[in-house]
């Protein structure tokens, strides 16, 4: 009798495992961010739905040797999003709350969301 309820209570935990929700794997919403064109002007990019927990090189700058950092980075997401002054999420770093913005002053090449 013991091993019948056993196995249908580790059924039962495992049915209830199988249905619950599972989290999110991407911030919603918009991330933007300015960087010098090839003109030297400025130029708008962004992410959209960017994943989470997953370092974001921004392409644009990630060659440090050709590039400077972007800047004025608006956190248009549901996620706080922690920016870096270096490429591979290495570097000084920032972090901005859903909704944040920040400066010119605020240099950046790589970005993770909560």
């Amino acid at each position: 009798m013991r091993f019948r309820s056993s196995v249908g209570a580790a059924l039962g935990a495992l049915a209830l495992v199988l249905t619950l929700p599972t989290s999110a794997s991407a911030a919603e919403g918009t991330f933007q961010y300015t960087y010098s064109g090839l003109d030297g002007g400025p130029q708008l990019a962004a992410l959209a739905d960017p994943e989470s927990r997953v370092c974001h090189t921004l392409p644009e700058v990630a060659d440090e040797d050709a590039s400077s950092p972007a800047h004025s980075p608006r956190n248009r997401t549901d996620a706080s999003v922690t920016v870096f002054t270096e490429a591979d999420c290495e570097g000084d770093h920032y972090t901005l709350r859903p909704g944040g913005q920040a400066s010119e002053r605020l240099k950046m090449r790589s970005a993770v969301f909560s």
